[in-house]
């Protein structure tokens, strides 16, 4: 049997403290459309997406602060997901299973904790493909709702993890190891690996893990729609300044990845968006991966547009926003 992998990043699903509030910024201000609603949950996709949902913003209890519950990857075939699920039972992780429809418009699924970090990620295959709603549907088939509402974000781009107090390189290598995701960019220090940005699609990174020094454990700092042009993401600032919404940082390019960048936050939840642009494609299978050194690093994640100290700055609006779900 050939290794396992998943087949790219399918979606996120956030407990927030106030849902409507939070649909606020994700409907009206980023774009994005609602695909289901239940009592608890509303998922969300953008617009040129034809899975279910790629968001899914879960109602919290009263007092509850905002988290991420998990993240989600898609299996390249049906019967892999049970494959991972024999998999990671044999590492001794510990595997719960997800009956269909647990999560609207999905499959059955499996669910586990990275063991070397602790985040949460789900596995699934089988995901509905609803038409969207009439008043916004696309005659364009490769799309399925009109460009023009919000920002308009094209796609889910990929997710930002940062391994609390713990340096990241046994779960960039777990993650290597045992879901397939191969490291594209890297930032080495001399003991460790800063942080490294990895996928299993032609992305520059489906996924990053990073590292930020405090013992807080496992958190989120963001996750990332993607916009096709960089002016688009110029056009954005004037998007947020209507609706009174101050970016945290940006508009500005990283030099790992060669993305147009903004950074702004949910106002009701505190959770952190990427607007992304640009970036480039791999398509080597024989790709190394790029290392940026210590004395790199302001120029790896800021080319131009801001810039940071992570050890003279522990404040600074580049760093985590929120927990994620805890081991039960």
């Amino acid at each position: 049997m050939s290794k396992l992998e998943v087949a790219m990043f399918g979606h996120a699903a956030y407990v927030v403290p106030d849902l409507e509030k939070s649909l606020w910024f994700w409907k009206d201000v980023v774009g994005l459309i609602e695909t289901e609603r239940t009592a608890d949950a509303v998922y969300l996709r953008a617009f040129q997406e034809f899975e279910h949902h790629s968001l899914v913003l879960i109602r919290g209890k009263q007092g509850e602060e905002a988290h991420l519950h998990h993240v989600a990857f898609k299996a390249k075939r049906p019967e892999d997901v049970d494959a991972f699920a024999a998999h990671l039972r044999g590492l001794g992780v510990a595997v719960e299973e997800v009956p269909a429809g647990t999560e609207a418009g999905q499959g059955a699924a499996i669910r586990f904790f990275v063991p070397t970090s602790g985040h949460p990620i789900e596995i699934y295959y089988n995901m509905a493909r609803p038409l969207s709603p009439k008043e916004v549907r696309s005659a364009l088939k490769s799309q399925t709702a009109r460009k023009g509402i919000g920002i308009s974000p094209r796609r889910i781009d990929h997710i930002n993890l940062w391994c609390g107090g713990f340096p990241p390189d046994e779960t960039i290598a777990w993650m290597c190891d045992n879901l397939g995701f191969k490291v594209r960019e890297f930032i080495q220090l001399p003991e460790f690996k800063l942080g490294a940005w990895m996928s299993v699609t032609p992305l520059v990174h489906d996924a990053a893990f990073m590292f930020d020094g405090n013992s807080q454990g496992a958190r989120h700092h963001h996750i990332a729609y993607w916009l096709e042009e960089p002016t688009e993401i110029l056009n954005a600032q004037e998007h947020f300044a209507e609706h009174g919404i101050k970016v945290d940082l940006g508009p500005g390019k990283h030099g790992i990845s060669q993305a147009f960048y903004t950074y702004l936050r949910d106002p009701a939840s505190g959770i952190r968006l990427e607007i992304f642009a640009g970036g480039y494609l791999i398509f080597d299978p024989a790709w190394e991966p790029i290392k940026w050194d210590a004395q790199e690093i302001e120029r790896g994640l800021f080319w131009y547009g801001d810039s940071m100290d992570p050890t003279k700055e522990p404040e600074h609006p580049f760093m985590p926003t929120i927990g994620v779900r805890g081991r039960e």
